[in-house]
């Protein structure tokens, strides 16, 4: 029977299943990395990521947890097994636990000492190196466990599902439930020297010092933190849609965000020291690097993204933005285009109609109330414009308020902080605001001197702070006013003369004193960080502006829409902006709730944006493990060749084998293979493209023989 092991060296993977990408990484120093996924897929690099090389040994195997400790790789499966390989050479070896049940995370002290631990409450434990391993879960659930962490060989936690810790202080004879304030499932841990941090779904974050007790953070996302990495007061978490948090400057919240180019969930992340950190993705094969503590990040070793605006939803009449996530479901997203209510279950893949409404022709604002799912409130053209509302999930509608507002704005707002209250803001003056989920409206300005408001922002965690931004059709003169207590008064903060609107404002959970607004006619983006109170320039589109949203999982990502086809994205608080074309209308309603999740509204249908990760290297090698009786180098077909050509070669005996190219003056010009090998026959895909037309010569080395064959490109 023969199986086979791939190294694949040309990838190209679309963000879409789980299972695309990889699942855990671990690091030998700066340069040599290994991260593993699913299928057996195992990606390592010896250069700190300018190349990568990738191992497909086992298949069926899913690889779960990978860590390092002196010159191994140890590697857990979902098969109940864990291999060993050496940090630099390529040589997988099977070590049997005794279990068949998935081993979810490893983590070893020392190349003797490691634990694993996995579903039903497997814990496992080796004192030579994973040749023998025994079962020490007493007192532990048969539940499934994720994460296991010790900081020396008697003290050590591992965490789980519906929130179990368990903590020993004797190297996993006993273990002892703690309370873990939460029963969201736990993902990963780290137990430091001086204490523990814990992360898991939903946001959460559990620290607890040595002298202390676990403490739950409040980490102001809905998205899951997978994964921690550094120090106790320099440590890294990753997760979501991609963003990465530290907590520096004693941010026990982890609210220093890290800009960085993956827009795809983070699930695991090392740092070598401290400054040079890898991270990984399930959804793609890409790896980012860090060589500056987590200042910046970038993609690695010739890997390239394609951005692009992918159609989801064909329809008419988006003129506002009509966007609201549901208020507990983080995959479902409604939006109103005209008089028509569509739901998207699964982040805006697909969408369905789920309501009508005659009391209108285009929704400018909709929400879905946090408080009962079942309330919606619209504003909408009619004759005389409205505020309509529903409390049967659409079957019936009301009219709560007739006064007509901006043709192109979003006269309605929900307070985020306290979602009864709702804010409409109409056309020549006057503030009204309903404290009762948008049953009634009070007039709670009278008639202040906006001339036709076109967005209403609440200030994050100060319901007080509430900004209008106004202006009017060819008037030449967009503004921003500010008001300190609740709607009653309001203060001009901020005046554009060479735009008649400011369309729409956009702010972040994260850092209440920094908020973005574009303008129209002109391709202005201003910032403030200062609460609002002054704003500046930030840069020039080429494009009038018009929608805009903050990330709401990570504030370093900004996303414009305009009054035409471009839109505007920055991954680095707004240094630096990318565009990428939308053709549907005019971008009205940007809503980001993720880093892998941006909605357009555009006035003619919505769009998703999609990310393509691409990572390209030059060679392919497979093996087949039958045992060949002698040596032989074969002459590598096609040949001549253009670009690419298999060269196959038999190797009776395992050894150290080193396969290069030469030119025809005999200067190496690269290397295929230098390292050990298993006995077996090896075909290799050697890609040329780099090369001019000529004769080469590859040549094979063991310790036991040379041979050289030549070779022709022709281009």
């Amino acid at each position: 029977m023969k199986t086979t092991l791939l190294l694949v060296f040309t990838v190209l993977f679309a963000q879409g299943l789980f299972s695309q990408g990889l699942n855990s990484v671990s690091s030998s120093g700066v340069n040599n990395v290994l991260a593993a996924g699913n299928g057996g897929k195992i990606f390592r690099t010896t250069t700190g990521g300018s190349g990568w090389s990738l191992n497909t040994v086992n298949p069926t195997v899913d690889y779960k947890s990978v860590a390092q400790s002196g010159n191994y790789y140890f590697i857990s499966g979902d098969n109940g097994k864990v291999y060993k390989t050496q940090v630099n050479n390529f040589n997988l070896t099977e070590l049997p636990t005794g279990v068949s049940t998935s081993l979810n995370s490893i983590n070893f002290l020392d190349s003797l000492n490691g634990f694993v631990c996995g579903n039903n409450g497997v814990i496992l434990k080796t004192t030579n190196g994973g040749n023998n391993w025994t079962t020490i879960n007493g007192g532990v659930l048969n539940i499934r466990l994720n994460a296991i962490s010790f900081k020396n060989t008697l003290n050590g936690i591992v965490a789980g599902d519906s929130g179990v810790v368990y903590l020993t202080t004797n190297g996993g004879t006993n273990w002892t439930l703690q309370t873990s304030l939460t029963t969201r499932n736990l993902l990963d841990e780290k137990y430091y020297n001086e204490g523990i941090v814990i992360t898991g779904e939903y946001g959460i974050i559990i620290r607890k010092d040595n002298a202390g007790s676990f403490t739950l953070k409040t980490s102001k996302t809905n998205s899951d933190i997978r994964a921690i990495s550094g120090t106790y007061t320099n440590s890294h978490v990753c997760g979501g849609g991609g963003f990465i948090r530290n907590n520096l400057n004693g941010s026990d919240n982890y609210f220093n965000f890290e800009s960085n180019p993956m827009m795809a969930n983070l699930v695991d992340i090392v740092y070598a020291d401290s400054l040079t950190g890898y991270a990984i993705s399930s959804l793609n094969d890409a790896i980012i690097k860090t060589t500056n503590g987590g200042a910046s990040w970038n993609l690695t070793g010739g890997t390239t993204v394609n951005i692009s605006w992918v159609s989801k939803l064909v329809t008419s009449g988006g003129i506002g933005n009509n966007l609201c996530m549901h208020p507990s479901d983080r995959n479902s997203l409604f939006v109103m285009y005209g008089n028509r209510v569509y739901v998207s279950r699964n982040k805006g893949e697909t969408w369905t109609q789920i309501s009508t409404t005659s009391l209108g022709t285009a929704a400018h604002s909709f929400y879905v109330s946090p408080i009962d799912t079942n309330i919606w409130v619209a504003a909408i053209e009619s004759t005389t414009d409205k505020v309509i509302r529903t409390t049967d999930y659409g079957v019936t509608w009301s009219t709560i308020l007739s006064q007509n507002f901006s043709n192109y704005g979003q006269p309605l707002e929900i307070d985020q902080n306290n979602p009864s209250t709702f804010y409409f803001a109409p056309d020549g003056g006057g503030f009204y605001k309903s404290t009762d989920v948008g049953a009634t409206f009070t007039e709670i300005s009278g008639m202040y001197a906006f001339r036709s408001p076109c967005d209403i922002m609440v200030m994050y965690d100060s319901s007080n702070v509430i900004f209008v931004a106004d202006g009017v059709t060819g008037s030449g003169l967009g503004q921003i006013y500010k008001s300190g207590n609740g709607g009653l008064n309001w203060t001009l903060v901020h005046t554009n003369p060479s735009s008649s609107e400011i369309p729409s404002m956009s702010n972040s959970v994260f850092d209440k004193s920094t908020m973005y607004a574009t303008n129209w006619s002109g391709g202005n983006v201003y910032k403030t960080t200062n609460f609002g109170d002054n704003w500046a320039l930030l840069r020039t589109n080429v494009s009038s502006g018009w929608g805009s949203d903050v990330c709401r999982e990570d504030p370093t990502l900004v996303l414009t829409g305009s009054y035409g086809s471009p839109t505007f994205l920055s991954t680095n608080n707004g240094v630096n902006f990318s565009t990428y074309t939308c053709t549907g209308g005019a971008g009205a309603g940007i809503i980001v709730p993720d880093r892998g999740f941006l909605i357009n509204m555009m006035t003619g249908g919505l769009f998703k944006m999609s990310f393509n990760y691409s990572v390209i290297t030059e060679i392919k090698e497979t093996i087949i493990s039958e045992i060949p009786k002698s040596f032989n180098l074969y002459q590598n077909y096609p040949n001549p060749f253009n670009p690419t050509t298999m060269i196959k070669f038999d190797l009776p005996k395992s050894g150290v084998v080193k396969l290069s190219v030469y030119d025809n003056l005999g200067k190496e010009i690269q290397s295929i293979i230098n390292g050990y090998r298993n006995s077996g026959s090896y075909e290799i895909n050697f890609d040329g493209s780099k090369l001019s037309t000529g004769v080469y010569f590859y040549r094979i080395t063991t310790n036991e023989i040379s041979e050289t064959k030549r070779m022709l490109l022709i281009k």
